[in-house]
């Protein structure tokens, strides 16, 4: 079993920036990719961004790219999602995600771990 715990949600201003961590636990040996997805109040989740099990190979939502930036410390079972120049359609419930299997996919379906989510509100 692996758990995912996020943090570093809070409110900011548009254009401002944020951090997200999400430490991982338990099995962390046997994560692959590990993915970024969001959910707004009335909206289905949808992906965010991904990184693969090295850190080499990252992949993002047309919506983000350019702005957010994915990153993992395996030595700290950590990954990361920098996010600059937040817009007004940013805000949402940020979901971080892991898999152990060895594919590459934005489909949240194929993701067999979550975490609780962190708020992410932009203020315009």
């Amino acid at each position: 079993q692996v758990q995912l715990v996020e943090s570093g949600g809070a409110l900011v201003q548009a254009g401002g920036s944020l951090r997200l961590s999400c430490a991982a636990s338990g099995r962390t040996f046997s994560i692959a990719d590990m993915g970024w997805f969001r959910q707004a109040p009335g909206k289905e989740r949808e992906f965010v961004a991904r990184i693969s099990r090295s850190g080499v190979i990252t992949y993002y939502a047309d919506s983000v790219k350019g702005r957010f930036t994915i990153s993992r410390n395996n030595a700290e079972n950590t990954v990361y999602l920098q996010m600059n120049s937040l817009k007004p359609e940013d805000p949402a419930v940020y979901y971080c995600a892991a898999t152990t299997r060895m594919i590459r996919t934005t489909t949240a379906d194929l993701y067999e771990y979550w975490g609780q989510g962190t708020q992410v509100t932009v203020s315009s």
